[in-house]
């Protein structure tokens, strides 16, 4: 079931495969950041690249939800969708000088400045507008997040923000600059996270370095923990407890004045979606057993991107033999797999389900092998409603050209 309609209507009324998203499971769970962090002054930030489908968008700026973006791209599509550029904070190492004037135009609350070069250039873009640009500058505290390599970004090896050597001058520099209006401290050390403890040593060296910027005389109004809260894709993993992470920043941030800003995306729209594939054939060899479906690696790159694990199990249980089954797609890669070796009674054309679908997922599918993107469906409660309709082969090179 995806809300209160069956998984098989679904398909059969829109095809496979299909993406199914549901607006309960989306709201109950921005609701959770909403409920632990009440009593203090907050700002929840969905991080757009998580799923950025105009409808999710549309339910999260119903709930009054702030957005963190990393693009103008992004940027449209949240005003697009009726969220507020007020609310809307811009991360990203690689901002280019257009995007910071569409940004400054829109009246976006805060960039998150990471690297004094992007200082530079946002101070120049801001002074040529005749405005002031407000900053918050990402710091790389070197924590080890404990995670996958890919998805790790507060190592002193990764790219994002800036070192803790450099920080101080850093805001230093800001603070010298008319054009830029220094309001806060950012910080975002990766994705998936299941312990505390990475969270807990980040916000306090990010505490301290606040309190040390204020003996200066540079005054900071927020801070911002970044997101990466886990969800659970496993039976042996377990997702973040929201209310003792919250616990764990209201306490290292102690009676400072700050507003709290957060910046949740897979926790969001993970569970909240789910990838609707069909058998379209069976197959063995000595070795293996493969169940041949009609999504793939350009509608779901997780698996063979980060080796990701998501549950996959039949939508309906029927009279069948159970076999240890590869669930792979048609694209001519390898890698080209939904899950390896998963016990599955099913014969061709049964309906599969692949779980935890709602992040990262249809945000990085692809058109290769010329694959049209499926569509996108929000249940909400007994109703279905299209917010992307499934592309079309023909639209893939409507915009190439024969040579002359």
């Amino acid at each position: 079931m995806a809300g209160q309609m069956r998984c098989t209507d679904l398909a059969e009324q829109f095809g496979t495969p299909l993406y199914v998203y549901d607006r309960a499971s989306i709201e109950a769970a921005w609701q959770e950041f909403a409920t632990a962090l009440s009593g203090t002054d907050h700002l929840i930030c969905y991080a757009v690249k998580a799923n950025s489908n105009l409808g999710v968008l549309n339910v999260l700026a119903q709930l009054g939800s702030g957005f963190d973006i990393v693009s103008i791209g992004e940027l449209k599509r949240v005003l697009a969708a009726g969220g507020a550029a007020e609310r809307i904070v811009f991360s990203g190492v690689g901002k280019q000088t257009h995007e910071m004037e569409a940004a400054l135009d829109a009246g976006i609350r805060c960039f998150n400045v990471e690297s004094v070069s992007e200082l530079n250039r946002l101070a120049e873009v801001a002074a040529a507008h005749g405005t002031q640009a407000p900053v918050s500058l990402r710091i790389n505290p070197d924590v080890d997040a404990m995670t996958h390599p890919y998805i790790s970004t507060g190592l002193k090896e990764n790219k994002f923000g800036i070192n803790m050597s450099d920080a101080m001058g850093a805001y230093r520099q800001a603070a010298q600059f008319s054009s830029i209006d220094v309001h806060g401290i950012d910080c975002h050390i990766g994705s998936q996270l299941s312990s505390l403890d990475p969270y807990r040593d980040a916000v306090n060296l990010l505490v301290q370095m606040i309190d040390t910027l204020n003996d200066e005389g540079i005054k900071l109004s927020h801070i911002d923990v970044g997101g990466g809260q886990g969800i659970q894709y496993a039976d042996d993993e377990q997702a973040l407890d929201i209310q003792a992470w919250a616990t764990c920043v209201k306490d290292a941030i102690g009676d400072r004045k700050l507003q709290i800003v957060v910046e949740p995306g897979r926790y969001i729209v993970g569970q909240a979606g789910v990838l609707l594939t069909r058998v379209e054939c069976l197959k063995s060899n000595e070795d293996r057993h493969f169940a041949i479906v009609d999504a793939a690696m350009n509608d779901l790159l997780r698996p063979a991107l980060y080796s990701a694990w998501q549950a996959i199990e039949e939508v309906e249980t029927l009279a069948r033999e159970p076999a240890v089954y590869d669930v792979v797609g048609p694209v001519c890669e390898s890698a080209d797999f939904l899950g390896k070796q998963r016990t599955l009674a099913i014969a061709e054309n049964d309906l599969l389900c692949v779980h935890s679908a709602g992040a990262y997922c249809f945000a990085m599918s692809s058109n290769y092998n010329t694959r049209a993107r499926p569509a996108e469906v929000m249940v909400d409660g007994d109703k279905a409603h299209l917010v992307r309709s499934r592309e079309t082969v023909e639209s893939l090179f409507a915009d190439e050209f024969l040579l002359t």
